[in-house]
């Protein structure tokens, strides 16, 4: 086996093109746009190259033939705030041949080494958490966009290194063709009426004003968490400009108390039940069928991709009125099915009890793994 670190356009193709070779004959797999994999180790795009490093290496079998890949990397403002220093593995895919797969392990292993690291969490991504997070142990079916599918022999690859479980991460899905529990839209109901509270949709007019606001959200609802950073400004601008072809501004809700942004919630369009006729390439021809199928697929299914709310807020039934916001919004279209909730981490008790209080069920459980050198 022959390991190839990335460093010409053409290993940089070869290392998109990759998984390609995995899931030849796996029906669920949707390929990502290659446009966002590129993204991620495109210093021009990504904000975390400011204060981070990656690297990323192709394995080949004796032959030549492409038989694995793995990128690593190191976050600088977040590697130092564990108790050892920690550095990250992604983008991992292999055939099933265990002696390529540690033989990838250890490739990431040693540069992190060799860069003061002393543990690597995985399988990660170069950035924040809302894609490409997580190995997927549970729920093997077509992934939504931006989220990590795999064969399920990655596991025990992982677990057989030596990984152990940091943390999972749970997709419940919502029926959207059974009404949300009595209690629940009461609630809900209740706390849209109460005086000084405001919901408002996204407008992609007013994009600088409610940017600022997501980032007040984000930078006090999650940072009790665990090595929590603030989200930058550029990171939130590079997020909502991949997804501003998919976006529907009446699927992204706030909430405000007397004009204080308090609260959000973020919706996306499944938009893979289309982006898998395009085999991740929105070329001339990918624009064109892109459009085609968009004529003729109907668009089922939402996926929440983040939900926050600020601390002194929480517990007051904010993010079920904008739950209900979303329901009232969508309903009447008579096309949404289902939506998935997503993206919640098992240490988060109080969110977990807001998918069960809308009934949702558990669909799919992606891991993150830690390796201590």
């Amino acid at each position: 086996m022959n390991l190839i670190e990335v460093a010409n356009e053409i290993q940089a193709r070869e290392f998109i093109s990759m998984p390609g070779i995995i899931y030849k004959n796996d029906s669920n797999w949707i390929r990502p746009l290659d446009s966002d994999v590129e993204a991620v180790f495109d210093p021009s795009r990504n904000v975390f190259f400011s204060h981070g490093i990656c690297s990323r290496w192709l394995l080949t079998d004796k032959n030549g033939a492409l038989i694995g890949r793995i990128a690593a990397f190191i976050n600088y403002e977040k590697a130092h705030k564990n108790p050892q220093p920690t550095g990250g593995l992604g983008f991992f895919e292999c055939i099933n041949d265990p002696q390529a797969a540690f033989l990838l392990f250890d490739t990431a292993k040693n540069w992190l080494k060799a860069k003061g690291m002393q543990a690597m969490d995985g399988p990660i991504n170069f950035g924040e958490n809302d894609k490409y997070w997580g190995l997927l142990i549970h729920g093997f079916k077509p992934p939504s966009l931006g989220m990590n599918y795999n064969p399920s022999y990655y596991k025990d690859f992982f677990e057989s290194y030596g990984f152990t479980k940091l943390y999972d991460q749970f997709t419940n899905f919502l029926d959207a063709t059974t009404p949300l529990p009595e209690r629940f839209t009461k609630i809900a109901d209740w706390v849209m009426k109460k005086p000084g509270y405001t919901f408002r949709h996204f407008s992609k007019k007013e994009f600088d004003r409610f940017a600022g606001d997501f980032r007040e959200i984000y930078n006090d609802a999650w940072s009790d968490f665990e090595n929590f950073t603030p989200i930058e400004m550029g990171t939130i601008k590079e997020s909502f400009r991949q997804m501003k072809a998919i976006m529907d501004e009446k699927i992204i809700w706030f909430a405000y108390y007397k004009d204080e942004p308090i609260a959000v919630v973020l919706c996306l369009p499944d938009v893979n039940q289309i982006l898998k006729h395009v085999n991740g390439k929105l070329n001339l021809w990918g624009k064109l069928k892109f459009f085609w199928y968009s004529k003729t697929t109907t668009v089922n299914r939402l996926r929440i991709i983040i939900m926050g709310c600020k601390k002194k807020f929480q517990n007051h039934g904010i993010e079920s009125a904008l739950i209900r916001c979303l329901q009232l919004e969508v309903l009447p279209r008579n096309t949404i099915k289902g939506v998935e909730l997503a993206w919640v981490g098992d240490f988060n008790d109080k969110m977990i009890a807001l998918h069960e209080a809308t009934g949702a069920k558990q669909d799919k459980i992606h891991r993150t793994y830690r390796y201590i050198f």
